[in-house]
């Protein structure tokens, strides 16, 4: 079996973050991405932080997702070592993960990280693979297909709704 060289990288800080983390896992598990996945610490293993990243395109890393929490450095330091598009994913592990939202969101000119909501790795994935799409006619066609999944499965909810009865709903 030919062995599948990852496009997307999935770091986090610490294997505590996995819970969150794995939700891009899985959406790019369902688009059949390759996809790696690692524990790093921009503040316990910065040497290790920076060798990986600056190999990251060599190895043919197309985009990073980089969750972290409290004072969330991670996505950042990455950021500012490779020309990879960086995906920040702030984790919820204190002040509600406000301090981890605002650690990451808030990068100098230069030095952007495109941020999802706090745990919103889910979103993190599907934006790796927007970015990927467009240089991929049939990862995109796959892409729209899934768009359009999601507006039918809303479509149906709104139906059935219109069977659940109450003695003073007007629709």
């Amino acid at each position: 079996m030919e062995k599948m060289e990852a496009k997307v990288s999935i770091i986090m800080g610490s294997t505590s973050d996995l819970g969150v983390m794995e939700k891009a896992a899985k959406i790019l598990d369902e688009f059949e991405i390759p996809f790696e996945i690692n524990a790093l610490s921009a503040h316990r293993t910065p040497e290790e932080v920076e060798r990986f990243t600056k190999g990251a395109k060599d190895r043919g890393i197309q985009v990073i997702i980089a969750g972290a929490g409290m004072a969330a450095h991670l996505p950042g330091v990455i950021a500012a070592m490779t020309p990879l598009p960086v995906i920040g994913v702030p984790i919820k592990a204190s002040l509600d993960g406000m301090d981890a939202l605002l650690a990451i969101v808030q990068m100098p000119p230069g030095i952007p990280v495109a941020t999802v909501a706090i745990n919103g790795a889910q979103n993190a994935g599907i934006l790796a693979i927007q970015m990927m799409a467009l240089g991929d006619a049939s990862l995109m066609e796959r892409f729209v297909a899934y768009k359009n999944d999601l507006k039918e499965k809303i479509v149906k909810a709104n139906q059935e709704l219109s069977g659940v009865k109450y003695k003073f709903k007007t629709n």
